[in-house]
């Protein structure tokens, strides 16, 4: 696919939309969460996008919504389908979705719908919806207890290229590998010419490491399913409560999730967790064996009666011993108890194993001193042992769990894919349920059909929907369409204009049952309010005029446009339309008060259908909304005099009533 050709993509839209790993499956699709992870294209747009994709690929011209009222019917039905979504992922996707005279379009949607209809939108899966979101790509992943090592400068920038994650060193040779050693937790030599080097710490050679970027840097894969790990559990959930096929091992999955912690590293492992824990306590640990040894000397000095003679006190001085030299004759056991007290604090504190708590007992010396200090250099080769064995610990829990993970990342990605498709479908079976909706029947263009409605409640009224009159109504060709105020015209216009929108984006329809023909495009103009100015009459003319010229295939709904000027030159000027639309072969309804007039002055027999209204009940309209056929309905006047002459004895108004015949 050429991305420059689709509509509304320029050349910087084009190199974006590249740059992802399979743009056409999104567009194709409809993926807007995908095209939205582009640089520069927020899901709004890619909606707009993924519609031109679409609208290329079945040769669609559009402009199927060709007036102002018709665009807002198509946003209003929208908006009750986008209303009953859970994800925004799924609110943005149904802007694809648009009315178009396209056989292959509306077949193709009518296909995904009809599957929607199968769904069970039950509570469990709306409620596991709501933690599903588009996968996002983690932020830069950063690693700096581990390093590449190469001696060739032309590897070297291969490595930074391949595996950004790590810092990649030059070294002349194997002392300078030795000393990376000493400062990286980690070291990974990218030459075969270090084979076999014995070296102190964690130094591996792996010519085939770039190759293999996730064995080295775990911290990558392990990155994307921290960051969406919450998602995905909540796309788990939504498979197993709607019982969908799974793109991938679910256990397998959801097992690898529990063992990764929310910032990648490995959780559950008890060994590392006593390593983390050790090396994070050390310091405090080491202070607070300090203070059991002096604690235990204090009390010991309390309790010992200490006689020094004076021939054995002036030799102390003499040699110039101190405190030390009186603790350590008067006093050894007690010192040696105390310090030996410390070294178990630090090990049970720390719970270091054998040869972690070797280390550990040298922090303490023998030697008697007061107050008990601990060696730091001691505390310090221990830290560095016990953040050694974390890191190896760490290290190869996060390359077995990358390894566990790795061939997940692409079911993973369709298992969130599939769960927020899955919230388009139930919006749509939502819908339908809602509004009593079925699937319509599009006829053969020879056929004369324009449109056959039956059982029809318009989606449009703010009413329960089981309080609204369902209407039947079927028009091919053009015709007039007559009846009393408040009867419901407009809103049986709204209705065709609905079935109409909804029909040719290839979703259901709130009706009992459909037929109607591919439209080319829907003209739907909205009651003018007030008589229009001279400038604004002639546009409106103008406009009906390029209708008339080219209306083949067209659908044309108008609401009372005898109010754009005087009512007896709005008779003549709707006849003339008419007669144009009708010889064209196009299918209009006029919603007229003029019917009767505008039906005398057509040069051709013009079908008048009404909204009849029955009688007034209580001052309140009766009315049968499904309009009659061939016949010209009466007006709410006629009514109330009617009314009046049946209650009163008085020629004035039976008078009034024949006027009306």
């Amino acid at each position: 696919m050429d991305l420059e050709s689709i509509p509304g993509v320029g050349e910087k839209t084009a190199r974006a939309l590249a740059a992802l790993d399979d743009p056409e499956r999104a567009l194709r699709t409809g993926d807007v969460a995908t095209l939205a992870t582009a640089p520069g294209i927020s899901q709004g747009r890619a909606a707009r996008i993924a519609r031109g994709a679409i609208r290329l690929e079945h040769d669609d011209p559009g402009g199927f919504l060709a007036t102002d009222r018709a665009r807002e019917i198509y946003r209003e039905v929208l908006g009750l389908l986008k209303d009953r979504t859970v994800t925004d992922y799924a609110a943005q996707r149904l802007e694809t979705l648009y009315p178009s005279p396209r056989r292959s379009r509306i077949d193709e949607v009518q296909a995904f719908a009809c599957e929607a209809l199968e769904r069970e939108p039950t509570p469990d899966v709306l409620e596991a919806l709501e933690g599903v979101e588009p996968l996002c790509e983690p932020g830069d992943v950063r690693v700096r207890e581990r390093c590449l090592a190469t001696t060739d400068a032309e590897r070297y920038s291969e490595a930074r290229e391949a595996i950004p994650e790590l810092s990649v060193e030059v070294v002349e040779d194997t002392q300078g590998l030795a000393e990376l050693a000493r400062g990286y937790a980690t070291v990974i030599a990218l030459d075969e010419s270090f084979a076999g080097v014995a070296l102190d710490g964690d130094v591996q050679v792996r010519p085939d490491a770039l190759e293999n970027p996730a064995e080295v840097v775990p911290e990558r894969p392990l990155a994307f399913f921290a960051r969406n790990r919450d998602r995905l559990q909540a796309a788990i959930a939504v498979h197993r409560a709607a019982d969908l096929e799974a793109p991938c091992d679910l256990a397998a999955l959801e097992d690898g999730l529990s063992r990764l912690a929310e910032d990648g590293t490995v959780a559950g492992d008890d060994e590392l967790d006593r390593l983390t824990t050790a090396v994070d306590d050390l310091d405090a640990a080491a202070s607070a064996a300090e203070s059991v040894a002096n604690d235990r000397l204090r009390e010991a000095i309390r309790e010992q009666d200490v006689t020094i003679e004076g021939s054995d006190l002036l030799s102390l001085v003499e040699r110039g011993a101190g405190v030390d030299s009186l603790l350590s004759r008067e006093l050894a056991d007690e010192y040696a108890a105390a310090v030996d007290a410390a070294r178990e604090h630090l090990i049970d504190a720390l719970d270091l194993e054998a040869g972690e708590a070797e280390i550990a007992r040298r922090a303490f010396g023998d030697e008697p001193t007061f107050p008990v200090e601990h060696d730091e250099d001691v505390v310090g080769r221990l830290r560095e042992e016990l953040t050694a064995a974390k890191e190896r610990r760490a290290g190869r829990l996060k390359r077995e769990l990358a390894a566990d993970l790795a061939d997940q990342r692409e079911g993973a990605r369709q298992l969130v894919r599939d769960a927020l498709e899955l919230d388009v479908e139930l919006a749509i079976a939502r819908f339908a349920d809602d509004f009593d909706c079925v699937m319509p029947a599009f006829v053969d263009s020879a056929d004369a059909v324009g449109f056959d409605i039956e059982g029809g409640r318009s989606p449009l009224l703010d009413e329960p929907l089981e309080r609204i009159d369902p209407v039947d109504y079927a028009v091919s060709g053009v015709a007039l369409l007559s009846g009393v105020n408040s009867g419901g015209k407009t809103s049986t216009l709204d209705l065709v204009a609905s079935v109409v929108v909804l029909a040719h984006m290839g979703l259901p329809v709130p009706a009992e049952r459909v037929r109607l023909r591919r439209f080319d495009d829907l003209h739907y103009h909205a009651k003018t309010q007030g008589t229009l100015d001279a400038g604004a009459f002639e546009s409106t003319v103008r406009e009906f005029a390029d209708l008339a010229q080219g209306g083949e295939g067209s659908l044309v709904l108008v609401d009372e446009l005898e109010s754009i000027t005087e009512p007896g030159a709005s008779a003549k000027i709707i006849a003339g339309i008419l007669e144009a639309l009708s010889e064209n072969g196009a299918t209009a309804v006029f919603v007229s008060h003029l019917a009767g007039e505008i039906r005398e002055m057509a040069a051709f027999d013009v079908t008048v259908d009404g909204i009849e209204a029955v009688g007034l009940v209580d001052g309140e309209l009766e009315v049968n909304r499904s309009p009659v056929k061939d016949h010209l309905a009466r007006s709410t006047p006629e009514l109330i005099v009617e009314k009046l002459a049946g209650e009163h004895d008085s020629a004035f108004y039976g008078d009034l009533l024949e006027k009306f015949e």
